[in-house]
């Protein structure tokens, strides 16, 4: 069969690694990609969100399967252009369409989700422009840490954590007057801080059947042992050592199982992927957001744990035949470490020469942000550049191999952090 990735990041690298070893797979494409998926499926020039163009190239390559990688084209409605357009909507698609990605474009109509289907989550209350000062006093009134989260999509930016009340009443003020994150902050969510150990639970639904995927746990912040600034991802581990047979049965009768019939009671045929953003707090899992997609740099950690075709998962999705799926699990422990452009998340410079790849035997390296230069030389072109995994019978030796990999490869002032799995690894 012939397929199609939507995306370019390091998620979409893993996908394009992990489809082409399907004996089902004819063709593959990614649009637009990244030099590192040359290797997996031809690379097509169209950006994520030019539905009309990737709509046309799917009829041209006669495409049957398309996995769409990023949050934005799903926000925007990728799955409803296909399903309105007669000559695409017999195309199978892995995403929810756009009443069912709102679950990630706005955090308001999530939180009023999980409070209507009793889905443990922290206490919150919305604002906008015509309750400001509401929001001021609500924040006057509240203890600290002050969360506070730009109701839509704000490229994994729009979160903001501070102890110090005055920089909680101003930063509120900045989001909602300023539309410090554009029209995301139109409306702003303040939560409850909750003290525990995040962790990512993955699962893909058919609207009415799921199967849960390998869990991981990512690293945000830009500094070793948890210091510095939110990023998009640092790095991440699977498995989580805590995330045991008990735990995560608590989370599919408390949190999994009231998400999918809620989506079914709303009438939301959600058939891709859903991303539960959890907490462990004092052994509860607790829901911290819902993402309409993979994350990054989770996936780089999941997928390489599935055993079975994950191609042939996938053409059961839109049949909705997900409950004959029996899906197997490698018995080895998988870490990724993000190499990242120096200076980011702040400026960071692109274009750097990459060297090094080569040397690296063990470890699989994802693409995330490189493209070719006019010397057709491979360099920089993100602030996250490549995610490294390594395998292992257990999560320090399959650190010790990202690790090493980490070390290998080069550019003018790469940075990485060397503390991925701190918390779980003896030293």
């Amino acid at each position: 069969m012939n397929v199609l990735i939507i995306g370019s990041g390091g998620r979409e690298s893993c996908f394009a690694w992990k489809l082409a070893q399907s004996p089902l797979l004819k063709q593959l494409f990614i649009a637009p990609g990244n030099p590192g998926m040359l290797e997996y499926g031809i690379l097509v020039e169209i950006a994520i969100d030019d539905f009309e163009k990737l709509g046309a190239f799917c009829i041209e390559k006669n495409i049957n399967l398309v996995v769409v990688g990023p949050e934005v084209p799903l926000v925007k409605g990728i799955v409803d252009y296909f399903k309105s357009h007669l000559n695409l909507s017999q195309i199978s698609i892995i995403g929810p369409d756009k009443k069912g990605a709102i679950l990630e474009g706005s955090k308001d109509f999530s939180k009023k989700f999980m409070q209507k289907y009793n889905i443990p989550t922290a206490a919150y209350q919305t604002f906008d422009t015509f309750s400001l000062a509401k929001g001021i006093k609500y924040l006057e009134n509240t203890s600290a840490p002050y969360v506070l989260k730009a109701d839509g999509l704000a490229a994994g930016k729009g979160v903001i954590i501070t102890s110090d009340l005055e920089v909680a009443k101003q930063t509120l003020s900045e989001m909602i007057s300023d539309l410090k994150f554009g029209d995301a902050s139109e409306k702003v969510v303040i939560e409850q801080f909750l003290t525990g150990i995040e962790l990512s639970v993955f699962v893909l639904c058919d609207g009415k059947n799921y199967i849960i995927l390998p869990e991981a746990k990512d690293y945000k912040r830009i500094g070793e042992a948890d210091s510095g600034l939110n990023t998009g991802g640092m790095g991440a581990i699977s498995p989580v050592p805590f995330a045991n047979e008990a735990f995560m049965k608590k989370v599919e009768d408390k949190i999994i199982k009231p998400t999918i019939n809620g989506l079914i009671i709303e009438n939301i045929d959600y058939k891709g992927f859903i991303f539960f953003g959890l907490i462990n707090v004092n052994n509860e899992p607790w829901v911290i957001e819902y993402n309409c997609r993979m994350g990054d740099p989770e996936t780089e950690a999941v997928l390489p744990r599935i055993k079975s075709d994950l191609l042939e998962i996938l053409t059961k999705v839109e049949a909705q035949k997900l409950n004959t799926v029996s899906i197997e699990f490698e018995n080895f422990a998988a870490t990724t470490v993000m190499l990242v452009a120096g200076g980011y998340p702040n400026e960071f410079e692109k274009g750097d020469v990459i060297s090094g790849l080569e040397n690296v035997k063990n470890a699989l390296c994802f693409h995330a942000g490189t493209k070719n230069n006019s010397q057709k030389e491979l360099v920089t072109n993100g602030g996250r550049v490549m995610a490294v995994t390594g395998l292992g019978t257990t999560l320090k030796e399959a650190l010790s191999v990202s690790n090493s990999a980490a070390e290998t490869i080069f550019w003018k002032n790469k940075n990485y952090r060397k503390d991925i799995g701190f918390e779980f690894v003896e030293k």
